[in-house]
């Protein structure tokens, strides 16, 4: 049976040890680290800020559920909206790819050190200018290289896919993990992903059975096809009965993460109103 975390990543108005003791408040067994400003965004992650959380992780008791390196916000100074995600692990420049990976290595070294199960990281959109074709063999470069440093320390690596992406579905990250071949690489998977994109998020658990390295879980209004937008469940369509019963279904006994970004300016009442929606499924 899967256990309640919740993400950092609505913490975002409270450093890092802040927020693992405020979601330590609200009865869940595990979080998840941001790896990106303001928290762990890893140029400006120094040993003491690795002990500060540490401290705050053995005060409450928390596991770690996974650290998320999904974003790099931190890295361009004048960068669009659109950007947050770059570089990534297919841009095409040389040099800014091996920045990403090499950050995505810190993660792993930070999950490694906090004992969570895995990173996550996402693919991001290729850029103008690189065809997908080029992308896909960026990627799979790129993941040689990091998929060794992560067996290496007994992490795994999830991919978490997003609609708009290079790998954008359940059904393309699995066949990812075919292509590539590593145990070490699986899937975190975004329930409200899977739904946006057009999935029926319980179907997408029995299909990626023994991939999964972590779940994100957020409510979506309009259900499969509904808005990518991050809402507490209940405040959307999805059927979270009907999710935990396949994650029981397929032996999930790992964190189900609650990522709720879109609350930065009241994440307790998000993490509080999300543990009581939830609590009765763990």
């Amino acid at each position: 049976m899967a256990e309640l975390a919740f993400s950092t990543n609505a913490y975002t108005e409270f450093d890092l040890p802040s927020a693992v003791r405020r979601i330590a408040d609200h009865g869940y067994d595990g979080v998840e680290l941001l790896a990106d400003e303001p928290h762990a965004y890893f140029p400006d992650f120094d040993d003491g800020d690795r002990e500060a959380v540490q401290a705050a992780l053995d005060e409450t008791g928390l596991a770690v559920s996974n650290v998320n390196a999904n974003t790099a916000t931190g890295y361009y100074d004048d960068a669009p909206p659109s950007s947050f995600f770059d570089p990534t692990l297919i841009t095409a420049d040389e040099d800014d790819r091996s920045w990403r990976i090499d950050y995505t290595k810190q993660a792993i070294d930070l999950a490694d050190a906090v004992g969570a199960p895995a990173a996550c990281v996402a693919t991001g959109r290729p850029l103008p200018g690189t065809l997908p074709e080029e992308a896909h063999d960026y990627l799979r470069e790129s993941l040689d290289e990091v998929l060794d440093y992560a067996e290496e320390r007994d992490v795994d690596l999830g991919i978490e896919f997003e609609p708009e992406m290079l790998v954008e579905s359940t059904d393309e990250t699995l066949a990812l993990i075919e292509d590539v071949g590593s145990s070490s690489l699986g899937i975190n998977l975004d329930l409200g992903h899977a739904a946006v994109y057009g999935d029926d998020p319980a179907e997408a658990v029995h299909r990626a059975a023994g991939h999964i390295t972590g779940v994100h879980l957020e409510d979506i209004a309009g259900g499969v096809r509904g808005k990518h937008y991050h809402l507490i469940p209940g405040e959307g369509d999805l059927d979270f009965r009907a999710i935990f019963d396949a994650l029981d279904d397929v032996g999930y006994d790992g964190y189900a993460t609650l990522e709720l970004y879109t609350y930065p300016n009241r994440p307790d009442e998000a993490a509080r109103r999300a543990y009581d929606a939830l609590a009765e499924y763990v």
